[in-house]
């Protein structure tokens, strides 16, 4: 997506490029084959550039609206399918935010904070920066649903919101240097298109 590009140089229009010094972080927050993130300490304190770090800072915050859709299943949801597909993307994407932001310590680079709204934000940008991601009169009403009909609507905002994250983990491929960054961003290409097919699979059920 064209405007991804835009919104990395200016996001990071002020970032400084490696820091050789940089020692790696220590972090390991795998939690098993198909779940685990990428470690964030041999190639943390790699080289890395500022595609990297808009990558580790915007996934972060869109990671972290996956997984405010996903707790809403656990009182919502009709089907236990949903449960299960909501727990998953809950158990696979925390790991790979405290994956980035261990990068982004040892970068030196600030993380995603809390907007007013209740969303995150980089550098005072908002969710409306980043591909797939759901407005806050979106969330409301996901909130607000309640069985099949919170069902349907899960699946279809998640498939868009997956999409979006394959688009920005399909950029850091191209544009960044990092190792580390570069396995995590094919890891999320992968996993999530896997899950794209099976919501699709699910919503045409509903």
């Amino acid at each position: 997506m064209g405007g991804v590009a835009a919104t990395a140089a200016l996001v990071l229009s002020a970032c400084g490029g490696n820091d050789p010094s940089s020692s790696s972080s220590g972090l390991d927050q795998g939690s098993g084959p198909a779940t685990s993130a990428p470690a964030a300490s041999a190639s943390a304190g790699a080289v890395f550039n500022d595609a990297d770090v808009t990558f580790a800072q915007m996934m972060i915050a869109h990671h972290r609206q996956a997984i405010e859709m996903a707790a809403l299943a656990d009182t919502r949801a009709a089907g236990s399918d949903i449960q299960a597909l909501a727990a998953k993307i809950k158990q696979a994407q925390q790991p790979e935010i405290d994956t980035m932001n261990g990068w982004l310590t040892v970068w030196g680079t600030p993380a995603p904070m809390p907007s007013m709204s209740g969303g995150m934000s980089v550098n005072g940008m908002g969710h409306g920066a980043m591909p797939g991601v759901m407005s806050a009169a979106d969330m409301t009403k996901l909130a607000a649903a309640k069985g099949a009909v919170f069902d349907k609507q899960f699946l279809t905002m998640m498939i868009a919101h997956h999409q979006g994250a394959v688009t920005m983990a399909k950029q850091e491929s191209a544009q960044g240097s990092n190792p580390g960054a570069e396995a995590l961003a094919a890891k999320i290409v992968t996993d999530q298109q896997a899950e794209i097919t099976q919501m699709q699979n699910l919503l045409t059920k509903e």
